[in-house]
């Protein structure tokens, strides 16, 4: 009988991403043994608790996550919260280790891929088509049946998911051209976006209230730019799909997607 192990996966699905890993990168197993032969993987965008239980209850051992299942991106936090005895990461960890998992971290890859591989299953969820010649660059523009910042916000919270979305500038704005900046992309790269003269509105995960908010409250005025914060899992979630559903076609172990529900709600 063909085993596959935990480390076999990673090393298969990596190779066929086709990427160059990045010098430094928070891709890799997080947590379980590499030995661990694989009965199953589950493929989420953040290994909550919760997750981790759906993981199991669906007999998948190798969860594979986007963001990381300790808190921190780079992972320095950490051995602090080990130290600390801190009793969140402490049963997450008991946990993953009782149920014999290996958390599989695949972010900077699927990100590096051209175009983007989340950037490109969010389009394609929301019904638009990745800029070619953007995407070869790394960035995400989309032309979008005629619409305003309203109607496209609104749109955007119904099929991502979102029950926190907010967006800044007039709602009657017209709108036909979208740069993405999914995920946390930061101040430099959301502002770029907004004061491209070919841009009508950016839609990000999420983005500092002090830097992108402030700066897009006043492009609005300026420049007319709309901005969207649909929340950080819901922009990348689609993505994720994705990665599940190219994973099913490089490995020979089930594959399934767990959605992971918006962190947070509006009141």
């Amino acid at each position: 009988m063909t085993t596959t192990t935990a480390g076999d996966l990673v090393a298969r699905a990596t190779a066929a991403l086709g990427v160059d890993a990045r010098p430094t990168t928070v891709d890799g197993i997080d947590a379980g043994d590499p030995a661990t032969v694989v009965t199953g993987v589950a493929v989420t965008t953040l290994a909550t608790l919760d997750v981790l239980e759906r993981a199991v209850a669906a007999g998948a051992n190798v969860v594979v996550t986007h963001e990381p299942p300790y808190f921190d991106h780079q992972g320095d936090q950490v051995p602090v919260l080990v130290a600390e005895g801190d009793p969140v990461q402490a049963a997450k960890a008991a946990y993953v280790a009782e149920h014999g998992l290996v958390v599989w971290r695949v972010h900077d890859a699927w990100h590096d891929r051209r175009p983007d591989g989340v950037d490109a299953g969010t389009a394609d969820a929301l019904g638009w088509t990745l800029d070619p010649a953007e995407a070869a660059h790394g960035t995400a523009v989309c032309d979008v049946p005629a619409t305003t910042l309203g109607a496209l916000a609104r749109h955007v919270a119904d099929v991502l998911g979102s029950t926190q979305l907010r967006f800044a500038g007039d709602p009657d704005t017209p709108v036909r051209r979208v740069a993405l900046d999914l995920g946390f992309r930061g101040f430099a790269r959301n502002r770029a976006l907004l004061r491209r003269d070919d841009v009508d509105v950016v839609l990000v995960g999420e983005a500092h209230e002090w830097e992108t908010a402030s700066y897009a409250t006043d492009a609005a005025r300026i420049l007319g730019t709309g901005l969207v914060v649909v929340g950080h899992l819901p922009s990348e979630q689609a993505g994720m799909s994705g990665f599940a559903a190219w994973l099913r076609d490089v490995v020979d172990v089930p594959v399934t997607f767990l959605p992971t529900p918006d962190l947070l709600r509006a009141v």
